[in-house]
């Protein structure tokens, strides 16, 4: 008898992936943003001229890791478009005009506890104003309505909000069940994501929360969260409003 076929490295690879999937429901949802938010570091190592690469990177990255696990996420739930379209359109309007209140009060600034100064640079100074900088803006909106709403909204939404609710059997605990801590804490953790907005981003997370324990749908969250994005990065572009970048 011919000896049985050994698995190829692929194979033990994934075997160990399902397997970690099988026993640990935490790594599968934190993996992906934290695999993010480690790319995201690579842009402050490679020139500005490979910024686009770095952007390329990171996204491609961390959507791996989701699709790594894709067979041990929870369910997506569905779309919910009118939903979807309306959250979208309120967060972004409640962070632009949000944000220009703040700066109006005195509130605009960077996270009074997180290090450095709010810094507010047009790209084009350094990238020029004609293919790199398209390149670099194309893909980082690519980026910003993909990879960017899946991780958070696994890590944010299906994650930390149950998390908090119950750490040692978060799994068990419904998606979109509401506790009065768990919708403060996450809002306002959220500050140490958006220390430049952090005002405007303690109430964009409450609209986001509020949506998810309405729609109870993660899938619904990710496209408010794209669309929410994708209206940032349009008005930024349109009104050279970097401040918002």
């Amino acid at each position: 008898m011919s000896a049985p076929a050994q698995p190829s490295r692929w194979g033990v690879v994934s075997g160990r992936i399902d397997r970690l999937g099988q026993t640990r429901p935490d790594v599968v949802l934190l993996a992906p943003y934290m695999v993010y938010l480690l790319l995201l570091g690579l842009v402050s190592v490679v020139p500005p001229t490979w910024e686009w690469l770095a952007i390329a990177i990171r996204g491609v990255g961390s959507l791996a890791v989701v699709w790594a696990f894709r067979r041990h996420l929870p369910a997506w739930g569905k779309p919910y478009w009118t939903t979807a379209l309306l959250g979208g359109l309120a967060a972004a309007y409640l962070w632009y005009a949000g944000q220009y209140l703040f700066d109006w009060i005195g509130l605009g600034g960077r996270l009074p506890v997180y290090p450095g100064e709010k810094v507010v640079t047009d790209p084009r100074d350094v990238l020029g104003a004609r293919g790199l900088f398209h390149v670099t803006v194309t893909l980082r909106i690519i980026v910003a309505i993909t990879a960017v709403p899946i991780v958070e909204e696994l890590f944010w939404r299906a994650f930390l909000l149950r998390w908090l609710i119950d750490r040692d059997n978060f799994e068990r605990v419904p998606l979109g069940k509401f506790t009065w801590f768990s919708f403060l804490a996450t809002s306002l953790l959220s500050t140490i994501q958006h220390p430049d907005n952090w005002a405007v981003s303690i109430f964009c997370w409450m609209l986001f929360n509020a949506l998810f324990y309405w729609t109870r749908s993660i899938k619904c969250l990710v496209l408010v969260h794209a669309l929410t994005n994708l209206l940032l990065y349009l008005y930024v572009l349109k009104v050279d409003d970097w401040a918002f970048w």
